[in-house]
């Protein structure tokens, strides 16, 4: 699977999380709910992640999953020190912080950086900004699919 990742690059107050994965400041994202969902449990080393930035349509950069951390039922204290743990890969702004203050966390490190031609992404309907699909040009314009959520459903542990 390759994993296609919406990324916040507001520009506020330190935000721009494509940015810092291109200068190498960042080397690990996070998502995290209430529960489990995309792309916790779905996600794991060795595999390919692309990045693009919220709004631009532009797949800009990929890496290759180097290690995957997913947490469930967290205490408030527990979520705290994992955050903390990380912050020198997670390069978070207390506004993230906060944002990412769930009880279900999934942790992506990843390595080999690597900024690509750009790659015009087709948008459809509504898609998370955490895309699981077999191959990058099954989102790109011209060669893409209809895209399903079959690849993102959990598999029981």
């Amino acid at each position: 699977m390759v994993h296609l990742i919406y990324c916040d690059n507001a520009g506020k107050k330190g935000e721009k999380v494509l940015d810092k994965i291109l200068a190498g400041t960042k080397t690990m994202v996070i998502r995290g709910a209430a529960g489990r969902k995309i792309p916790h449990s779905r996600v794991f080393e060795g595999e390919r992640v692309y990045f693009m930035e919220k709004g631009s349509a532009l797949i800009t950069a990929t890496a290759t999953v180097k290690a995957v951390q997913n947490f469930v039922k967290l205490t408030d204290d527990e979520i705290t020190k994992i955050l903390e743990e990380n912050q020198s890969k997670l390069n978070l702004s207390e506004k993230q912080k906060a944002r990412w203050h769930k009880k279900c966390l999934c942790l992506v490190e990843f390595e080999n950086v690597t900024q690509i031609e750009s790659l015009n992404f087709e948008h459809q309907g509504n898609m998370d900004d955490w895309l699981i699909i077999d191959k990058i040009e099954d989102v790109v314009v011209g060669t893409s699919i209809p895209y399903n959520y079959e690849k993102s459903k959990l598999t029981s542990f």
